[in-house]
């Protein structure tokens, strides 16, 4: 018996004005399935991302999470990490926490506290948690961003660019708190354009001017080259020459 997919895109169109975005997106990420979207900048990754989060509404089709259609009473379920923390730079990191888990419903003082202290201890900041974000480097504060997007324990992670910027040793820390995540059953959508971060993806779907343009497991996307020792790097290029001879 299969379970219901984490998230549904259900032929979803949308425009900015007059451009268009999306004409038929359609795509499911299995429950606990660690989902890449790659592309260039403008492909419509971050857009794709904030329909997900209802910070943009659909022109047409659904949008379908943890089985029901998406609306504000699922959003506490998510857990959104965007591209431009946006964090408050005045307030220590502990009361960033505090804050977005309220945001996120977390209505009781004390399982607050603790989720918080769980957070802290999760992205290493536990001895950081009074100093305010301003006086963070990028690197904490991004460590912070994604504190945020899990203090409240969601099911789904939607994760925008989370590791740009990131020097080598942080960036695989992350990968190894998304893993652990991915292993307890949380859907991770994750966008990027590196494919550092392709590699570690259980399924990537290479987006081209608002539409897929190949979808499958990096090492079935790498194996559709016909090349010795093809990397994501020349599966990506292919597959974005061939959509755009089939134009």
């Amino acid at each position: 018996m299969t379970s219901t997919p984490s998230i549904q895109f259900q032929n979803v169109k949308f425009s900015y004005g007059k451009h268009e975005i999306f004409q038929n997106l359609s795509f499911e990420v299995e429950r606990g399935q660690i989902c890449g979207i790659l592309g260039a900048n403008g492909a419509g990754k971050t857009t794709a991302m904030q329909l997900l989060m209802g910070l943009l509404k659909a022109d047409d089709g659904s949008i379908i999470v943890l089985g029901e259609k998406l609306g504000n009473h699922n959003l506490h379920r998510f857990g959104y990490m965007p591209q431009l923390n946006a964090l408050y730079q005045e307030l220590s990191v502990e009361e960033n926490l505090k804050f977005f888990a309220r945001m996120y419903g977390m209505k009781n003082r004390r399982k607050r506290t603790i989720a918080v202290d769980k957070a802290l201890e999760l992205i290493e900041l536990d001895e950081r948690r009074l100093d305010s974000v301003s006086s963070l480097s990028g690197g904490m504060r991004q460590r912070v961003s994604l504190g945020v997007a899990l203090v409240h324990s969601p099911d789904v992670l939607i994760l925008d660019e989370p590791t740009v910027g990131l020097d080598p040793q942080l960036r695989a820390l992350f990968w190894d708190h998304f893993t652990s995540l991915s292993n307890l059953g949380i859907t991770i959508l994750i966008s990027s354009h590196t494919m550092d971060d392709a590699n570690h993806c259980h399924r990537l779907m290479f987006v081209q001017e608002g539409k897929i343009v190949a979808d499958g497991t990096p090492g079935e996307l790498r194996s559709a080259v016909e090349l010795t020792e093809a990397t994501l790097e020349d599966a990506f290029l292919h597959f974005v020459n061939v959509s755009k001879e089939s134009v």
